[in-house]
């Protein structure tokens, strides 16, 4: 699981900006790309996961992590719902497809290594 601070590439604007922008900055970000996710219902995690190394599933288990450390009650069902946007099950039902042999197999090859150089 990653869990280490994200870290900008270029000195300067980290420290031009103030601890606070910073987190402002990161959480404009993340609700971005919670909101771009939301608009590619098409895009399965499963392609997701082959691509990046991470799905919706992973930044569902990513915030409830981050909620635990914070001491905030949140359930796994209330992370996934923050994420998917709805309920996980509802999500699954309407968006979530069988995942193709092709899929499956491009998925295996990033597992097992095979992809690295």
């Amino acid at each position: 699981m990653i869990r280490a601070s994200i870290q900008l590439p270029f000195k300067h604007a980290e420290q031009s900006m103030t601890k606070q922008e910073r987190i402002e900055l990161e959480a404009a970000a993340f609700r971005d790309l919670l909101a771009h996710l939301n608009s590619r219902k098409d895009v399965q995690n499963i392609e997701l996961m082959t691509l990046a190394g991470f799905c919706r599933n992973c930044l569902s288990k990513w915030y409830k992590a981050a909620a635990d450390d914070m001491d905030i009650e949140l359930s796994m069902d209330q992370a996934r719902e923050a994420i998917y946007g709805m309920p996980y099950a509802e999500w699954k039902s309407r968006y979530q497809k069988e995942a193709s042999p092709a899929q499956q197999a491009a998925f295996a090859k990033t597992q097992s290594g095979a992809d690295k150089p």
